[in-house]
């Protein structure tokens, strides 16, 4: 049939159901035991592992050193954040006891602690009561921490990747003698982050700045990039903070100046998680499986090889291993290249979409006939699966990091493509704003518009008006237009532009 696909549902007919059905079929990650929380098997893990690489890099390159802090917060430190605690509230994992004694053929708690103690949602207020300890004056600023944790936020309606009750991920924290540099860092790091997005993710975002509602507990301001996924929904991609001197109160962070005053600190907090390789999934991903750009692909290139008749089994894999070990003298994005050549002993179309479904770059056939020619058959997974490139073995590897470049380059294209055909900016009346967000369709309430740009008045009430059509203030553009106009809810003069949607 010629709209037979491999995963069923197709992102048309149910996309929240594709997603997940792409996560199996690609076999990147399964629920676990524990209601909430994932076990991500080795190809996901492999995903995260080349994201993490890279953005650390990135993360040293700009300054900053790694460690890691504890996982457990003391209950009274998150008290010293009015804010900041009120924010995680209803998210925290608290523990209580700290043994396990047999009762009647059962294991129960029975020593409490002094202090609950906290399953770290975020760690500003530990990592402050460290900070607090390492800076006494001007000369140990600026203090610049990255660490690679997990954290643990009890979330009700869990998702793979998307939202889990514990998920991996980076948070930088930073400390500064002025608020120009803290607002500086806050602006460097988000940067970063877009940077990275754009050109390993091959996600294309919008950086901004967030509303008072939507901000982090605790910040005096908060900037995120923000992705559109093929459903036309947001996925908040990254946040980067400006703390002010909010946690250095709470956490007595201060320095003697260069005056020989003690003053309260400026600081900073930014991350990302494995959320990103569920905004990867569903930016890239098609009727087929995953496409994963080749920036973060754990295996770049697969080499399946055909061997009709057992007897040539063994002259088949001899040819593939050349061509593999031809392959892995070349680097791509500062990469050695990743090739696995698949002598598994199963059915050679049963090889081929599994890796399709797991959405590796490249695919190398080799069969008799072209050994005896010394060609390769290539397929790239940008492209239709039958669309082939036969190529001599001897130039596979002077042609191959620029497949993937150009692959890389097209699913950022492909993604960029999607984003502006569904950012609409003539919606100017909130009976127009209504209409694009209602679904035309209520039996699939997952359709929906896509981005509308337009003005907002900075009224919070806004925001309560925009629950009910489950619809968001995504950001405040950092490019904004500098326009007057009317917002597009109140009707009032407005000279911010907004970014508004549905979102993860």
């Amino acid at each position: 049939m010629a709209n037979e696909t491999a995963i069923t549902p197709t992102r048309q007919a149910d996309y929240p159901e594709w997603y997940q059905q792409v996560i199996k079929a690609a076999d990147m990650a399964e629920s676990s035991p524990v209601r909430g929380c994932m076990v991500i098997k080795p190809w996901g893990y492999g995903i995260w592992e080349n994201l993490q690489r890279q953005l650390d890099q990135r993360i040293r390159d700009t300054g900053h050193e790694n460690a890691y802090f504890p996982l457990f917060i003391p209950l009274s430190f998150l008290e010293k954040e009015a804010t900041h605690v009120q924010g995680f509230a209803k998210e925290c994992a608290v523990v209580t006891h700290h043994r396990l004694e047999e009762k009647g053929g059962k294991l129960v708690p029975t020593a409490p602690l002094e202090e609950p103690l906290i399953v770290r949602p975020t760690s500003e207020t530990i990592i402050g009561d460290s900070f607090s300890k390492w800076v006494k004056s001007y000369r140990d600023l600026p203090l610049l921490i990255n660490q690679w944790a997990n954290v643990v936020r009890w979330e009700m309606r869990p998702r793979l990747f998307l939202r889990t009750a514990e998920f991996l991920w980076q948070e930088g924290h930073t400390v500064h003698a002025t608020e120009k540099e803290a607002r500086e860092e806050t602006m460097k790091m988000l940067e970063v982050y877009r940077e990275f997005a754009e050109n390993v993710l091959a996600i294309p975002v919008i950086a901004g700045e967030k509303t008072e509602g939507e901000r982090f507990p605790g910040a005096d301001n908060t900037y995120c990039i923000e992705a559109m996924m093929q459903d036309r929904k947001a996925l908040q991609a990254g946040t980067s903070h400006y703390l002010g001197q909010n946690f250095a109160k709470g956490s007595d962070i201060t320095f003697t100046n260069e005056q020989g005053e003690i003053q309260h600190a400026y600081t900073t907090s930014w991350g990302v998680s494995t959320r990103l390789i569920g905004a990867m999934i569903m930016t890239h991903g098609d009727d087929d499986g995953l496409r994963v750009p080749p920036k973060l692909a754990p295996r770049h290139v697969v080499i399946l090889p055909i061997s009709p008749k057992p007897e040539q089994q063994s002259a088949i894999f001899a040819y593939a291993d050349s061509i593999a070990a031809s392959l892995q003298s070349v680097r791509y994005a500062d990469r050695t290249l990743a090739v696995q050549v698949d002598k598994r002993d199963l059915r050679g179309g049963e090889k081929n979409w599994q890796w399709i479904k797991k959405g590796i770059p490249v695919r190398i056939e080799v069969g008799p006939r072209d050994m005896e020619s010394s060609n390769v058959v290539v397929y790239r997974r940008d492209k239709p699966h039958k669309e082939k490139l036969i190529l001599k073995s001897s130039e596979v590897a002077e042609k191959i990091a620029a497949i993937l470049e150009e692959i890389q380059q097209n699913y950022y294209n492909e993604a960029l493509r999607t984003r502006e055909a569904n950012i609409v900016r003539n919606i100017s009346t909130f009976e127009e704003f209504k209409a694009f967000f209602t679904p035309k369709n209520q039996e699939k309430p997952e359709i929906h518009g896509g981005f509308v740009l337009a003005k907002w008045c900075g009224d919070s009430k806004v925001e309560e008006t925009l629950k009910e059509m489950k619809v968001t203030i995504r950001c405040m553009p950092l490019e904004q237009s500098g326009t007057q106009g009317a917002c597009v809810i109140t009707g009032r003069p407005a000279t911010v532009d907004a970014i508004f949607a549905k979102a993860y």
